[in-house]
């Protein structure tokens, strides 16, 4: 009988350990913190309806660097250039003739040079920033349900498809407003709906009766170029989005494998990607303009 009430006694008290100790883990797991690098960018405040994301406080960061740089080197202008003003002309100069290459027309490439210089300093600094300790690692934890999230306080902006297709859409909406200003509203219209190729079936049809199967090609044309319009768009976005993503996601793996002296490596070849990667956009940007300015049968 004793045998019988110790064994009694001695079972309970295995089951209490063992749901203790089941509770205990599940509590350390309810405790762990997720981190992981996101398609989208996690929201920091909000403000009405408007809400401020990592990487639009990135975005932002980004063009206090260039305002605070502009006003720097604008005090220190001197007619004999010296030190960073040197640098800078010499670089200046060197983006004006490789824009003369693609436009052939200094006075044209005047005339573009600064919008796209301009995409070119932004998308590099943005690039560049997401590589800065800090940038993606200091943040705050949020609760949902019994999970805990690490959002950081910045987030690369060119890693974020918003920012990317927001660039997208400035440059070839920008393209098209600068090719009907500079060639006119009919020209540029009839690059994409070709009503001027209509309009000369009736004139031409006696001496040239194969105009009947050209011009209504002509037409159809007009309409590839009009669906390359929405492609360049998707291609512009997604190609600096995927570059850069892909870079945080390797750095990211790369420093939970070892976190000292591994990472220095990728690090540089990030610095590189992110110069390659702001001057095939700004490239890119510049063919776009330089096409829409030019009038169909040039």
């Amino acid at each position: 009988m004793a045998t019988n009430e110790q064994t009694e006694n001695t079972i309970p008290a295995a089951h209490q350990e063992t749901d203790a100790s089941d509770s205990n883990q599940q509590t350390e797991t309810n405790n762990q913190v997720s981190h992981e690098t996101t398609l989208y960018p996690e929201p920091i405040l909000e403000i009405g309806k408007f809400t401020i994301t990592n990487s639009l406080l990135n975005s932002w960061l980004a063009v206090l660097i260039i305002i605070l740089g502009v006003l720097a080197l604008r005090k220190k202008i001197k007619l004999i250039p010296r030190g960073l003003q040197n640098l800078w002309e010499i670089i200046i100069e060197g983006a004006l003739k490789l824009a003369d290459s693609v436009t052939s027309d200094r006075k044209k490439s005047m005339k573009i040079f600064p919008i796209v210089f301009a995409i070119f300093i932004f998308v590099l600094i943005n690039n560049w920033l997401g590589l800065l300790p800090g940038v993606g690692s200091i943040g705050f934890i949020e609760q949902h349900g019994g999970t805990s999230t690490f959002a950081p306080f910045f987030r690369g902006s060119t890693a974020d498809l918003n920012t990317t297709l927001g660039l997208a859409l400035f440059a070839v909406i920008g393209s098209n407003i600068f090719g009907i200003i500079t060639i006119g509203f009919w020209k540029h219209l009839n690059k994409f709906v070709n009503l001027k190729s209509f309009a000369e079936i009736p004139k031409k049809i006696r001496k040239e009766p194969f105009i009947v199967l050209i011009n209504p090609i002509k037409a159809f044309v007009g309409i590839i170029e009009l669906v390359g319009e929405l492609a360049k768009i998707a291609s512009l976005s997604f190609r600096l989005f995927g570059n850069i993503f892909a870079g945080e996601v390797l750095l990211a793996a790369m420093a939970v494998i070892f976190a000292f002296i591994l990472p220095i490596p990728f690090i540089f070849l990030e610095l590189i990607v992110g110069i390659v990667q702001a001057l095939i956009f700004a490239m890119l940007t510049l063919v776009y303009f330089t096409i829409a300015s030019t009038a169909e049968e040039h």
